[in-house]
């Protein structure tokens, strides 16, 4: 079962509260706050995209950068130790830093997409 939902680049969470008897959700991975819901499946997409479109909007009248999601670059602090030991593994194997780090990463989503 998925629990996001995507529009024009942008990932929604996607959740159901019993309580109120309604589906909501929130754009993940920006700092802005963009929140949408619906009672229905339906309704709940179409404020999703309503959500999206008016955060463009309001960006384009305001002369903002919309944030955008994943833009393929983040800092990581590791202990010294595990840094060393990275850089020696990077060494060895002739690659960047950057390069050995990616490689790491994508064994790991691989490993974890096969769990689920």
């Amino acid at each position: 079962m998925k629990n996001t939902i995507t529009y024009k680049d942008y990932i929604g969470t996607v959740n159901f509260s019993e309580e109120d008897m309604v589906f909501f959700g929130k754009v993940i991975g920006i700092t802005d706050s963009i929140s949408f819901e619906g009672d229905t499946v339906e309704s709940l997409i179409e404020d999703f995209h309503d959500a999206v479109d008016e955060y463009l909007e309001f960006c384009a009248e305001n002369g903002k950068e919309p944030q955008q999601q994943y833009k393929g670059s983040f800092n990581v602090r590791i202990t010294a130790d595990l840094h060393r030991k990275a850089s020696l593994g990077a060494s060895a194997k002739n690659i960047s830093l950057n390069s050995y780090v990616e490689q790491a990463i994508e064994m790991q989503v691989a490993k974890d997409a096969v769990a689920l």
